[in-house]
């Protein structure tokens, strides 16, 4: 093939890609009003395929409105169309309202109207002296905003929890003895409790949890056998433990801040038998690794959300613990975006 016909194809795929940009928004948009109406959950509900007149009697919704929703779900394989009627997919089923796995409280947070304002103002954070774009379009951080706006801060405790249920999972199956020989563990930033339920009932050997957050966050989890609620700053000290238990934390932090809250880990646990495990991202730059993109799209999202948050390489994360007076470290990959590092005295 010619050079000229190459670049004929090239320009001419272009044309075509272009309109994913142009357009990028609305697989979000119409995956959020699937959720909204309830659509994967009536499937659900209906038991087998449904056809358009049984979802929109259920669901309350315009036929023709709806028809074209479907359409779209269906061309982007969310959903299925049978000759009997529409039917569920793994993806759909994700987007379950009532479902163990559901991402749909992440979709329903990334797809705020408070989380979406920031990334408008990425090019003007991107500029030499820039503000933080979340600054720029709320006039403060995402904590003071959260604080001062419950509904979001209920958007964004949802949709950890939601990760949470995905990613703990993980964690059990990819290290069984990941708390082998610990008794105590202290969850940083645990929030409303939900990973830490999960963790003590699968690793029973682990007898006592401490629950650590905000004061105004533990106050409202629930109430947990075998788990003390403790609020606090982490930027002051860490609740004392066998070991300290850090998920998706670090992230909203630049090494100068992440360097202090894990000397604080540090402090908190024995030297010599104490342990730190952090859950995060770990940015391979890896194009074989099928969730390498969530990963680049996650700093993203730290750049917008975030002040001065960020993923971060295995190098990165090297030299964070060992400025934090960490002798070692290991990073085991799980089945998801996140992997498990763990790091010792």
């Amino acid at each position: 093939m010619e050079k000229g016909t190459i670049r004929e194809d090239e320009e001419a795929q272009a044309h075509v890609d272009i309109w994913k940009y142009v357009f990028g928004f609305v697989d979000m948009a119409v995956v959020k009003c699937a959720i909204q109406l309830g659509i994967p959950d009536a499937l659900e509900a209906h038991g087998g395929p449904a056809t358009l007149s049984d979802l929109s009697s259920a669901l309350g919704c315009s036929p023709s409105a709806l028809h074209r929703i479907m359409r779209f779900l269906v061309f982007r394989n969310i959903l299925k169309e049978g000759p009997a009627g529409y039917l569920q997919t793994p993806l759909s089923r994700l987007l379950m309202k009532n479902n163990d796995k559901s991402m749909a409280d992440f979709v329903l947070f990334e797809a705020s109207p408070a989380m979406l304002a920031p990334w408008h103002a990425l090019s003007a954070h991107a500029r030499a002296n820039g503000a933080p774009a979340f600054e720029l379009a709320h006039g403060e951080d995402i904590w003071k905003f959260a604080a001062e706006h419950p509904a979001d801060r209920n958007l964004i405790d949802r949709a950890m929890a939601c990760d949470a249920r995905v990613a703990v999972p993980a964690i059990i199956e990819g290290c069984p003895e990941l708390f082998d020989g610990l008794e105590s563990v202290v969850d940083v930033g645990g929030g409303t409790g939900t990973v830490l339920r999960m963790l003590l009932k699968a690793f029973p050997g682990v007898r006592r949890g401490i629950n650590f957050d905000l004061p105004a966050v533990v106050s409202a989890a629930p109430d947990c056998a075998g788990i003390e609620r403790v609020g606090g700053d982490m930027f002051a000290s860490v609740p004392k433990a066998d070991a300290a238990y850090i998920m998706w934390v670090l992230h909203n932090w630049d090494d100068d801040e992440c360097i202090q809250i894990l000397s604080n880990c540090r402090k908190a646990i024995p030297k010599d038998k104490g342990k730190l495990i952090i859950i995060e991202a770990v940015i391979e730059e890896d194009p074989n690794n099928k969730l390498e993109f969530v990963k680049l799209m996650l700093d993203m999202a730290m750049m917008v959300h975030t002040n001065t948050g960020k993923e971060r390489t295995a190098k990165e994360w090297a030299y964070i613990l060992t400025q934090a007076g960490f002798s070692r470290h290991t990073i085991k990959p799980i089945k998801a975006v996140q992997s498990v590092i763990e790091a010792y005295p």
